[in-house]
């Protein structure tokens, strides 16, 4: 029998209560530390775990905070402020006192049940602390947020039900993390593959080949650029590139081709978080942040977009209180320059690389968001439950 089909016998016929979460869990405090008492404080090793905002944790010793502080009961933590989410956590912790968490007292509440309720709705806590400068929620947020109690009048089906439900999707997310590990292992030995080929097929011997200056290369098309306030932009399809990808949808485009954008922001180009140079095709909105190269063939254009991510481009960046990449000093970029066949082999090789690693529409990283969609499919399905108003 499937999960599936076990689930709807399991829920055949029965009642779902729909409680606010403060009537269902009870809500603890964390203690008041400094992101730098955090790093003081922090033994490689030590029992108790302190949570901050983010992915940023210490272990400490059970002396290092007070007791009245310290959560012992498996509990669902509230990530309040920058990236809003819920973890799951079953030993002794603590974390900073504007987060918060819960844990459940009743032998009828499952509180991995319930954490995978709220790992459900995550993206509505966080449209909601988005509405700040700082994105962050309030515990009213999470206290009246209303939560389903399948077969409230008969505690021990309803705990079995909720166990059930936890069992199918701890088993759902095991395999998820156990099969993304293995593929973001594999990925990251392709990625170091595709680099070394990649520094090997654009390393040239002297006097192998002939070298030009970017300017030579490709047609700068800056002054067609043009950027438009946030708020003055009508939304639309056409994507609207900055420095490091497309940050807007408008309505009405500039280019319509295809073309090689490189990062205009120094910042950007120094800590390389993303592509410095990436190739765009069709219609396009490019603000004043990332310049714009035409070439002739398509083989020229990624070319020098696989040469461009795989130097340093330091000594071209210039101004100290905000560092850019001006025109001169982009068109002042030597890039060696073999015959077109070579350049063509070279971008095919490459481009099955570039699909293997980094593709979203292929390759690795693909099947990894595949793996998370299935889980929450079945995160969906399962916890579902009919509201009031969606029953009648």
């Amino acid at each position: 029998m499937s999960h599936l089909s076990y689930m709807e016998k399991l829920l055949d016929g029965v009642r779902v209560e729909w409680l606010p979460l403060k009537d269902v869990l009870v809500r603890t405090k964390g203690t008041k530390i400094t992101a730098g008492q955090m790093k003081i404080l922090h033994k490689d090793g030590a029992p108790l775990k302190i949570f901050a905002g983010g992915k940023t944790v210490a272990f400490v010793d059970f002396k290092d905070i007070p007791e009245k502080n310290v959560n012992r009961e498996p509990s669902i933590i509230v990530k309040s402020r920058g990236v809003i989410e819920f973890e799951y956590y079953e030993k002794p912790f603590s974390h900073k006192n504007e987060m918060w968490s819960y844990y459940s007292d009743s032998n009828s509440i499952h509180i991995k049940f319930i954490y995978h309720f709220l790992k459900l709705h995550e993206r509505y806590f966080q449209g909601i602390g988005s509405r700040m400068q700082m994105p962050q929620i309030a515990t009213p947020d999470t206290d009246k947020f209303l939560v389903p109690i399948p077969c409230p009048d008969n505690p021990e089906k309803s705990l079995a039900i909720q166990a059930e439900i936890v069992r199918i999707l701890d088993a759902f997310t095991k395999m998820t993390a156990e099969l993304t590990a293995e593929l973001t292992a594999e990925l990251n030995l392709r990625k170091k593959q595709y680099h070394y080929y990649r520094d090997q097929l654009l390393s040239f011997e002297d006097g192998e080949v002939e070298w030009k200056t970017l300017g030579d290369l490709a047609e700068n098309l800056d002054s067609k650029r043009k950027p438009i306030t946030s708020g003055l932009r009508e939304s639309g399809e056409i994507p609207y590139y900055g420095a490091s990808g497309i940050v807007d949808y408008v309505k009405d485009y500039i280019f319509d081709g295809d073309y090689l954008l490189v990062s205009e922001d120094g910042a950007n180009l120094l800590a390389r978080n993303t592509p410095i140079a990436f190739s765009i095709s069709g219609k396009t909105w490019v603000n004043n942040h990332a310049h714009v190269l035409k070439f002739e063939t398509y083989a020229e254009r990624k070319y020098v977009e696989y040469y461009l991510n795989s130097i340093d481009l330091t000594p071209y960046i210039s101004g100290a209180a905000q560092p850019k990449l001006n025109k001169k000093n982009l068109e002042s970029i030597n890039i060696p320059n073999p015959a077109p066949k070579e350049k063509e082999r070279i971008v095919a090789i490459l481009d099955k690389f570039d699909a293997l690693t980094c593709s979203i529409k292929e390759g690795l990283p693909r099947e990894i968001q595949l793996r998370q969609k299935q889980y929450e499919y079945y995160r969906d399905l399962l916890l579902s439950f009919p509201k009031p108003e969606e029953a009648a």
